[in-house]
């Protein structure tokens, strides 16, 4: 299925961006943004071709070379200067998807005629989107103000013909795809370079990213929390309505709610036979996860704005017939709240570690380590010390980025946000979050077998079976690692009606 966007100048919604994650996606310009974008490119020739002011990057050099005037015949090679000598990325891979979201959030930035560029910039932007051309960039290099200087520069070298790009499955030299696509390359004009390179597009899209796959998480630790509050045998008293409205706060409300619906119809949930309280790891599911969500909504509504924004520099505005420099570039609101994600997500992880760690320890009528002659077989003790070992990792992982700093450019780049850290390390802490709720899943359901004859809700059952299609009841021991992988699996794939 292929989706259509187009990008003019309303604002890009969450659910659009999801659906480029998940489908095929093509971009169209509109001629709205087109005129936006060729106005704006006409005003600052005529401004150039006019006046013999200095305009940051424009005429000048770059950070500490800001006063160095360069002569207009040589405008052209200072852009090409620009991203070869940006282009200074180092670690890993940026992955497809987010090189795509990249992409796209730079077309989306480039489109409101405030950056000066070309309209053959932008549309080759989109050709390379459309097509699949997608640059390689890595996830060092970014100080996360003056914009992702050196992750845009490379995602930018194929429009001048460098760089290697994945296209049709493979790694290859980007001018020899323009060959096969016949595509000439992009002669900069003035600004296009900084245009191109200033911006907070790797942190947005990054960002982005680990929302559309955090908002999954979030629902799927609150269903496989119910179905441990089942197999733990707990009671639902916290769930109760008057609970939350004496503490308003919304996302506890929504997950006491919604867990009060999973469960509902279960015959392990309305026995008689409870303990008078539950540990907090399952008491305080609402208060833990709810907090949780409600973090999640606040970062969502932060980056909603950064993607629908200008963030290069310096900023046009032919209707008022200023050319201003300023530091929209800066990473520091994403920064912040990329690190108050990571915390917010690893919080959902070591609060399911806990109720592993509960569910294996021998209490309310199960087995110790859920399996049948424990001693001769070790049963489920070692996932839950993967877990453990994961969420100590995100402990590490979750020491804010966004608190650092580091001078750069001979001390005029003083003040960095290091957001480009802060959001690679937030989705490694999401991945890892994945991985400690499969490793709950899977020992949630171990336990839940113990129950029977009786049974959960329809909605945990169905759950339940279709768990056990894929990793069957564990008699005795065996290779583990194979059924934590295939619940991690399981849990990026489910879908909850």
């Amino acid at each position: 299925m292929t989706n259509n966007l187009t990008i003019d100048l309303n604002n890009i919604s969450f659910q659009e961006i999801k659906n480029s994650i998940l489908q095929k996606t093509i971009i169209t310009i509109s001629l709205e943004a087109e005129k936006k974008i060729i106005d704006c490119r006409n005003y600052l020739d005529e401004k150039l071709r006019t006046s013999n002011q200095l305009f940051y990057g424009i005429n000048t050099g770059f950070g500490f070379l800001q006063n160095v005037q360069i002569d207009n015949h040589q405008i052209e090679q200072l852009q090409y200067n620009l991203l070869m000598s940006h282009a200074c990325g180092m670690g890993d891979e940026v992955p497809e998807l987010i090189v795509q979201l990249i992409l796209l959030l730079k077309i989306k930035s480039l489109s409101y005629g405030h950056s000066g560029v070309q309209i053959a910039t932008v549309k080759r932007l989109a050709e390379m989107y459309n097509n699949k051309v997608l640059p390689v960039v890595f996830t060092q290099g970014s100080l996360g103000a003056s914009g992702d200087l050196a992750p845009l520069s490379h995602l930018s070298l194929p429009l001048i013909g460098m760089g290697q790009v994945y296209f049709d499955g493979k790694k290859q030299d980007a001018h020899n795809v323009l060959q096969q696509l016949n595509w000439q390359t992009i002669h900069l004009q003035s600004k296009e370079g900084l245009a191109l390179i200033n911006g907070t597009q790797f942190m947005s899209a990054y960002g982005m990213y680990c929302l559309a796959k955090a908002e999954h998480i979030i629902k799927m630790a609150q269903l496989i929390a119910a179905l441990s509050m089942d197999a733990f045998n707990c009671t639902a008293e916290p769930l109760t309505h008057l609970i939350h409205t004496i503490r308003p706060h919304a996302g506890q409300i929504n997950v006491a709610k919604t867990i009060k619906k999973y469960l509902e119809g279960s015959e392990i949930n309305n026995s008689k036979n409870k303990a008078v309280q539950d540990p907090y790891s399952f008491r305080c599911i609402p208060q833990v996860h709810g907090a949780t969500q409600d973090v999640w909504q606040q970062v969502l509504n932060i980056f909603m704005i950064e993607i629908n924004a200008v963030t290069d520099n310096p900023n046009i505005f032919p209707d008022e017939d200023v050319i201003v420099s300023g530091g929209n570039f800066h990473g520091q609101p994403l920064a912040m709240h990329l690190d108050f994600l990571s915390i917010a997500m690893s919080e959902l992880g070591n609060i399911s570690e806990r109720r592993t760690y509960q569910l294996i320890s021998g209490q309310r009528g199960l087995p110790l380590f859920l399996v049948k002659n424990a001693g001769l077989n070790s049963g489920f003790m070692i996932p839950q010390y993967t877990a453990a070992g994961i969420v100590s990792e995100n402990k590490q992982l979750c020491t804010p980025a966004s608190v650092d700093s580091i001078s750069s450019s001979n001390n005029q780049e003083d003040h960095v946000s290091m957001g480009a850290n802060a959001a690679t390390k937030c989705l490694r802490v999401i991945n890892n979050v994945e991985k400690i709720l499969a490793i709950e899943l899977l020992t949630a359901t171990q336990a839940l077998d113990f129950r029977k004859p009786q049974k959960t809700s329809i909605i945990l059952e169905n759950l339940h079976a279709a768990f056990r299609k894929e990793i069957s009841f564990n008699t005795e021991d065996r290779i583990l690692h194979n059924d934590m992988k295939q619940a991690l699996s399981f849990i990026q794939a489910y879908q909850i009606n």
